[in-house]
């Protein structure tokens, strides 16, 4: 019987020939992870910020759209006490509430890995320091936080998305061409317009506000004379008279309301609203959810569209 000691220089080597291989794997592993950097420097309305790379949990207040888009669920959701961003319940109903404020208790709360905010102006009681604190803070300049494609463009690349973002953008391009299409046959050159009703006060939409914007650039419905003589909108959204709107001579009217506002029924009741082109014509259509009508996003747009488009097209 052969010795088991010849057997210790084989054992030895095939030991040593492990021990190598593991030594290799572990430089490759090590090699793969230098090529994904944890973080990135991106230039913002405040300079130069360090962010980690693919942030998992991100505050973005009122710009939830954005992120919803692209697959991202924010680590908590702007609200005004109760109110949310009703469109988006669907995709954010177990994600937990933020004060529209981002106040500091509540922000460390959330464990973000990144804040995101859509101006300087958005940031409340100048506690930037306070913020940054918390984690890596991201501030869009004006004019792109303000416009809803550069947000998105922007978020997907903060959160290695560009790809996604990129897509979101085409296939909503097309979703336009086709709707804008579809409406055009059925109504023509016929005019229309929107109005919000919140408590007892109404807010006439000019061309470039929110569902506004959707309704005369995106979807190319021809605007009533009333509209066209309104100004550019502006930051603050003042109310219309209900007198002043007998002069509205839309041939379609939207009208967004809550559910029960109490406003609607003054309106419906009134002279002015059963003497009006679109009530003569029966061509009023009640929207019971505003939140997507008077806010800028890709998933709010599109539910607008929707919305228009079955309206006058039905």
């Amino acid at each position: 019987m052969k010795s088991p000691r010849k057997y210790i220089p084989l054992l030895a080597a095939l030991f040593c020939s492990m021990m190598l291989l593991a030594a290799c794997g572990n430089k490759e592993d090590s090699g793969k992870s230098s090529d994904s950097p944890k973080e990135k420097t991106v230039t913002d309305a405040m300079g130069k910020v360090t962010i980690p790379a693919t942030p998992k949990r991100i505050l973005a207040p009122y710009m939830e759209d954005s992120l919803t888009a692209l697959g991202i669920k924010p680590a908590a959701q702007w609200s005004i006490g109760t109110t949310v961003l009703d469109y988006l319940q669907t995709d954010l109903k177990n994600v937990p509430k933020i004060s529209w404020d981002l106040p500091l208790e509540q922000t460390i709360k959330a464990k973000p890995d990144l804040i995101i905010f859509s101006s300087a102006g958005a940031i409340q009681n100048g506690q930037y320091e306070e913020y940054k604190k918390i984690a890596p803070v991201y501030v869009f300049k004006d004019t792109d936080g303000a416009d809803w494609k550069k947000q998105l463009t922007t978020i997907g690349s903060l959160t290695g998305k560009e790809k996604e973002a990129k897509g979101k953008l085409a296939e909503y391009d097309t979703k336009t061409d086709k709707s804008s299409a579809a409406i055009k046959k059925a109504i023509g050159d016929d005019t229309a317009a929107i109005i919000w009703v919140a408590g007892n006060k109404y807010y006439l939409f000019e061309n470039n506000r929110f569902a506004g914007n959707v309704l005369y650039h995106e979807l190319g419905v021809s605007q009533p004379d009333m509209i066209k003589k309104l100004p550019e909108a502006k930051a603050a959204w003042q109310p219309v008279s209900l007198e002043s709107l007998s002069d509205l001579d839309a041939d379609h009217l939207f009208i967004t309301a809550l559910p029960n506002e109490a406003g609607v029924a003054k309106l419906q009741e009134s002279t002015i609203y059963k003497n009006l082109p679109a009530v003569k014509q029966n061509h009023v259509y009640i929207m019971k959810d505003p939140s997507n009508w008077t806010i800028n996003g890709l998933l709010a747009n599109e539910k607008t569209m929707d919305e228009i488009e079955q309206s006058l097209t039905k």
